[in-house]
């Protein structure tokens, strides 16, 4: 009698983008089409792109950069270091203490809000605590090690500390808590007590603070947008923090992916020594260029009253046809409502041509709002502002 095989056949597989929310930008695809069919064409306003040149500059030294046969390093090269330092020093008050022991170039913000976790060691058991009203990369983040996202009114927190968790309980579990200001949707900045209180709230539970500060150049209705790196905030001490900024929106650098974290240097330590396992460094023209940007002061500037311009034609225009903004103190973004829920308003300014962002991106507290970029050439945003006032 043969004998018999009893087949075995593996275990379904299901792989992390299985258990992974769909793409948020995917669900307004049908509106897009509605709004690009507009006689006078698509206003997009739904993402943060830049549209402006990148400083010429900066492209020269990308350009004089270009013949780089070798391995850049990790850490960036020495003059990158250096003017990250400066950097830092002249527009994030960080104390004289901080040195190129405590920068590293990143290949872009995004990249580290989603693997700072990974990075830092984080994973199951863990929470990682994050603005209520968000970037979706820090839930991403989260989701990618097995921690638990934690959104969290970061005003509240900063008022009432445990009591503005939605489960108190989970204080002992945070290992990393996210700030953003100004923040990506809402454009809402943190002043210094509310800083120094969520800093001193997260050292008293050994929790490390990462601060995503990349719009910090582009206030409009505050005198200053303060950082974490600021001894005002952080009593002159470094110690379990990091501040993550990018060139991306006040040099538009977006494709050029020049971002860095500065802080804590036992933590970017650790950084370093992950990052160099993984292979993950900038390319040696794009570090060039980097410090150039670092260097030029006027661009940025220049940048910013662009949008300044850009702002002041739009703002008006949301609000002429019902539209109500809240926060939006600095960064790109009108934080908008039409007390109506996200999406209605989302299809309705498509049949416009005008194509914005659902709040609901963002959370839950977005339901009711939309996210309208000033990244849209002049042009654009003119006829945006036509459109809605007529509206």
């Amino acid at each position: 009698m043969a004998p018999t095989h009893s087949a075995t056949r593996p275990v379904a597989r299901e792989g992390l983008a299985a258990r992974l929310p769909a793409f948020p930008w995917d669900t307004i695809v049908p509106a897009r089409e509605r709004a690009a069919q507009h006689p006078d064409g698509l206003v997009d306003l739904s993402v943060g792109t830049p549209v402006d040149p990148t400083p010429a500059t900066v492209q020269q030294a990308l350009a004089d950069a270009a013949d780089s046969s070798g391995y850049p390093t990790t850490v960036g090269t020495p003059a990158l270091r250096e003017a990250l330092v400066d950097f830092v020093r002249r527009h994030r008050a960080a104390p004289a203490v901080l040195g190129v022991d405590a920068v590293l170039p990143t290949v872009g913000s995004k990249e580290l809000v989603a693997h700072l976790p990974f990075q830092l060691g984080l994973g199951a058991g863990d929470a990682i605590a994050f603005p209520h009203i968000a970037y979706p990369t820090y839930d991403m983040g989260a989701r990618f090690v097995g921690a638990r996202p934690l959104p969290v009114d970061m005003a509240r927190l900063a008022a009432e500390g445990d009591a503005a968790l939605p489960d108190p309980s989970a204080a002992s579990r945070i290992r990393l808590l996210w700030l953003n200001s100004p923040s990506n949707p809402t454009g809402e900045v943190l002043d210094v007590d509310q800083l120094a209180a969520l800093l001193a709230w997260a050292r008293e539970r050994g929790i490390v603070v990462a601060s995503d500060e990349c719009y910090a150049l582009l206030p409009w209705t505050v005198d200053e947008v303060p950082s974490i790196l600021d001894p005002r905030v952080n009593g002159g001490s470094l110690e379990g923090l990091l501040c993550v900024y990018s060139l991306s929106k006040q040099s538009n650098l977006a494709g050029y992916r020049a971002a860095f974290v500065a802080g804590d240097p036992s933590l970017v330590a650790e950084l370093v020594a992950v990052r160099k396992q993984a292979g993950m460094m900038l390319p040696g023209p794009v570090q060039a260029a980097f410090g150039a940007a670092l260097a030029d002061d006027a661009a940025p500037a220049a940048q910013r009253e662009v949008y300044r311009a850009r702002r002041a034609q739009l703002a008006p225009a949301l609000e002429s046809a019902g539209g109500t903004i809240h926060g939006s103190q600095a960064g790109l973004y009108l934080w908008t409502t039409f007390d109506e829920d996200s999406m209605s308003t989302v299809d309705r300014l498509a049949d416009l041509g005008v194509l914005v962002a659902p709040g609901m991106f963002y959370g839950e507290g977005g339901a009711r709002f939309v996210r309208v970029a000033l990244t849209a050439t002049d042009e654009r945003i003119a006829a945006a502002a036509q459109r809605l006032e007529r509206s």
